[in-house]
């Protein structure tokens, strides 16, 4: 029976274990970098900001204006290191600005 193998489990562990298991983690690492991009770049940016995506540790942007992803681009790798300091742990190794 399925519910065998989670008896003496605590529900935290149940959930990592089904979040591991499938392919939420993907998604919930998406929404998370997502989150971080928008609070570590702040209200100018998020303003500009159309649509974010994490695939293979790469980071993917899309901006409404080409001034300001000319003037990220000069500063990727602060970027890189602010997003990765507010998600806690390295997810993102790099930017692109779209």
């Amino acid at each position: 029976m399925k519910r065998d193998r989670y008896k003496n489990k605590k529900l935290k562990e149940i959930i990592t274990s089904y979040i591991e298991s499938g392919n939420l983690k993907k998604g919930l690492d998406n929404i998370r970098v997502e989150k971080a991009w928008m609070k570590s770049m702040g209200k100018g940016v998020q303003n500009y900001t159309t649509h974010t995506m994490l695939k293979n540790k790469t980071l993917y942007v899309s901006l409404s204006s080409s001034v300001l992803r000319q003037e990220l681009s000069y500063g990727k790798d602060k970027i890189i290191d602010l997003v990765n300091k507010e998600l806690g742990k390295k997810i993102i190794d790099k930017l692109i600005l779209k």
